[in-house]
């Protein structure tokens, strides 16, 4: 099967998963524009791929007040943008329980951050994929961490906890348009967001980033709206609170409508 977008804008795309992701999807021949902070990282994806498949955009997603201006200019520039991957985050360790070293502003920046701008960014796209007649989809990069959190991580996830909730009330909401709503929830994966250990070890923890980046595009080419790659635990628990979740989610949310098209 084969990837039914032609042209991805992918937010984060400097780094990590991002640029694992953005790297495979113009190997396979779909067009990506690369936005992230450095631009020197921008230029080298383009040189590597060629100004026909390549694109970057420099843009710092947390200046949450020029994202309206940016997904204009950016739609200006590439009016057959048809997928946005939402890829941004930070992680950084939080002890709740020592007033010196809590920052409230930094959590609340690095919630901001993996969360609110990308909601921003949704927004934002929103009536412009209403208006196309081809398949178009928004593609989250979550983290298994929503379902069962890290108690050192109180902000990532507590961010991403809220992001999959996000996904799910969207996806049910866009559920009668041509705009799909998929997740991908990945455990831990050797990338630059566990910095925070030391470079070294930091980057040597979690699942290899090309056995993560595999599995991923192989699920997103099968047509899935919610991919769980590696668990939390044992995965049988964890897939099975997973799917009872997105169970309960589904039932309620049919309930609701059922309400609504009664008038109570």
């Amino acid at each position: 099967m084969a990837f039914p977008y032609q042209h991805v804008l992918l937010i984060g795309a400097t780094a990590g998963i991002g640029r694992a992701m953005a790297d495979r999807f113009a190997e396979t021949g779909v067009k990506v524009t690369a936005v992230g902070r450095r631009q020197e990282r921008l230029d080298e994806f383009v040189a590597k791929h060629g100004a026909d498949k390549a694109s970057g955009v420099a843009f710092d997603i947390s200046q949450v007040d020029k994202i309206p201006s940016f997904v204009e200019n950016v739609l200006q520039a590439h009016p057959d943008i048809d997928s946005v991957f939402l890829n941004a985050g930070t992680q950084s360790i939080i002890n709740l329980a020592d007033p010196k070293s809590f920052n409230f502003e930094n959590f609340k920046q690095e919630f901001d951050l993996n969360f609110y701008s990308l909601v921003a960014i949704t927004h934002a796209f929103i009536p412009h994929f209403l208006k196309k007649e081809n398949p178009t989809s928004f593609i989250f990069t979550g983290s298994n961490l929503s379902i069962i959190p890290g108690a050192t991580l109180a902000a990532y996830c507590s961010s991403k906890a809220a992001l999959n909730t996000f996904t799910l009330c969207l996806r049910e909401n866009l559920q009668n348009t041509k705009t799909k709503v998929i997740e991908v929830s990945p455990p831990p994966v050797q990338t630059e967001l566990h910095d925070y250990y030391g470079e070294e070890k930091g980057r040597a923890f979690g699942m290899p980033l090309d056995q993560f980046t595999d599995a991923a595009h192989k699920d997103l080419l099968e047509g899935k709206d919610q991919i769980i790659i590696g668990a939390i635990g044992p995965a049988d628990i964890f897939n099975e609170i997973v799917d009872k979740r997105r169970q309960g989610f589904e039932n309620l949310a049919s309930h609701m409508r059922a309400i609504a098209a009664n008038g109570h």
